[in-house]
């Protein structure tokens, strides 16, 4: 009778010690807790809205690159005009060209380093290649040339600055656009007026 009691005792302690036991492993590793579909969306959309923020950070630059290029060459093809036109009117199509644009590309220079984007400091090929075509030509030929390229050159200008007005995420980049556009619709009008001038005079 006393080993029976005594194997009960002992076997009722067994069991307590494994209760206690598995009690002490269950506490120290938790139920992993369950992703839900909410958290799984929330994380999809912050992801999102980064890549988006990167996207709009590379356009803004991209136009800042744009803007870069455009002025170097108007003031490289300005500064030809002022050599190789004939007419009064082109030569100083030309000098307000490089002036504007020396101005302009002055102001760009500060507002990119500020966003901390590099932007080209000599012309690139495709404008190198037109300052060549144009110096090619010689007289009345050439103030034709140079006007018909101003005009052209500016409503791209135009339509480019327009859009970055309003499609720039950037607010200062916004403003600089939107405040440089005066200036580029009055080189249009004059561009244009020299062209006529120079039509007229082709016919002489």
């Amino acid at each position: 009778m006393k080993n029976v009691i005594r194997f009960k005792t002992v076997f009722l302690s067994t069991i307590f010690g494994l209760a206690l036991l598995f009690s002490v492993v269950a506490c120290n590793n938790p139920t992993p807790t369950t992703t839900t579909s909410e958290d799984s969306k929330k994380v999809a959309e912050e992801g999102k809205m980064v890549k988006m923020d990167a996207m709009n950070k590379e356009k803004d630059a991209q136009f800042l690159i744009s803007a870069a290029e455009i002025n170097l060459e108007e003031i490289k093809l300005g500064q030809l005009a002022q050599q190789s036109s004939t007419m009064k009117d082109v030569k100083g199509l030309g000098k307000m060209m490089q002036d504007d644009h020396t101005k302009a590309y002055a102001d760009l220079t500060t507002l990119a380093g500020k966003k901390m984007v590099t932007i080209p400091t000599v012309t690139g090929t495709k404008a190198d290649d037109d300052y060549k075509m144009l110096a090619a030509i010689k007289g009345k030929n050439f103030d034709k040339a140079y006007c018909d390229k101003m005009v052209n050159g500016h409503k791209d200008a135009i339509a480019l600055f327009e859009k970055a007005s309003t499609e720039c995420t950037d607010t200062d980049i916004k403003q600089w656009a939107a405040a440089t556009l005066p200036t580029l619709r009055m080189h249009l009008d004059h561009s244009t007026m020299c062209q006529k001038e120079c039509e007229k005079m082709s016919k002489m």
